[in-house]
């Protein structure tokens, strides 16, 4: 959707478009209500903006939507094939790899009561696991903000992919 049509579109529909980015209500009401954006980067500063801080309730609640790292979201929903994009990386033929971040995903919510959620866009299995398995080190204190950083840069992602500057106000910019 370009810019200009997410400013104009009726409250409910820009809802629409905003949760499978982050389905956290304040979030999409922050956004939804600033509305209009004269630019892409107005947008995706009260998107950030909006994403900090999480409460616990609302970091809880969006990890519920994120499947486990190497495990492919299954149907149709817009959500599920942002998720499926952002794994790409995690290649399923490589076992060894594959097992061990099975592995790491098991330790991770045992010791955190969550899914474990980085964003895995441009992101090979190797840095995954990397950073999984570094993060199994952390105390929970250390690992919330780590899991909110993460779900931000997720949330940004996906608005950015969904919206697109209008050619109009790129060419007002001198792009």
């Amino acid at each position: 959707m370009l810019l200009d049509q997410f400013n104009a579109a009726p409250a409910e529909k820009a809802r629409e478009l905003l949760k499978p980015c982050l389905d956290v209500d304040r979030w999409v009401t922050e956004i939804v209500d600033a509305r209009p954006y004269a630019r892409l980067d107005d947008l995706l500063a009260t998107a950030r903006s909006a994403a900090h801080p999480f409460t616990d309730q609302e970091l809880e609640a969006a990890l519920a939507h994120h499947p486990r790292i190497g495990d492919r979201a299954e149907g149709a929903s817009t959500e599920a094939g942002m998720s499926r994009s952002e794994q790409a990386g995690v290649d399923p033929a490589d076992h060894a790899t594959s097992a061990a971040l099975a592995e790491g995903n098991r330790a991770y919510e045992e010791k955190f009561g969550r899914v474990f959620l980085i964003r895995a866009a441009g992101r090979s299995s190797e840095d995954i696991l990397k950073a999984l398995r570094e993060r199994l080190g952390h105390t929970s204190g250390q690992e919330v903000p780590v899991v909110a950083e993460q779900l931000r840069e997720i949330a940004v992602l996906r608005l950015q992919q969904s919206v697109r500057q209008s050619p109009r106000a790129l060419t007002e910019q001198g792009a």
